[in-house]
């Protein structure tokens, strides 16, 4: 069974920093594309940020860019997003997911396959 694992999530105070991790398991997603999507209450899943299959591309949405970093160890089967000076704003529930094989990148949802349960991150002013 494939899945994916998010951890790491918690309440922070604005300007504070999380670092999130999502584990795999059931398969090796050295191959695939990997990201990190957020949706936040009333709100669309939006698109937070992904890391090319060798790890030398990264990507972010501009809400983000500066803040959050990606990063990921395909020998572990991890991937990683640490958040930065973290604002009210970015208070959501974030996912990680796996894109399909053969893409370079994937900054839509409906380029990828496997999704994280999610895990909550909430700033407070």
């Amino acid at each position: 069974q494939v899945q994916l694992v998010e951890s790491g999530g918690g309440l922070v105070q604005a300007g504070g920093s999380l670092r999130l991790s999502c584990a795999a398991s059931g398969r090796t997603f050295s191959r695939n594309a990997m990201g990190w999507f957020r949706q936040a209450p009333g709100k669309e899943r939006e698109f937070v940020g992904t890391i090319s299959r060798s790890a030398i591309h990264t990507y972010y949405a501009d809400s983000v860019k500066g803040r959050f970093t990606i990063s990921r160890d395909s020998a572990k089967n991890t991937v990683s997003l640490q958040m930065n000076s973290l604002k009210p704003e970015d208070t959501a529930v974030y996912y990680c997911a796996a894109a399909k094989e053969g893409l370079w990148i994937g900054m839509t949802s409906v380029e990828y396959d496997y999704w994280g349960q999610g895990t909550q991150v909430s700033v407070s002013s």
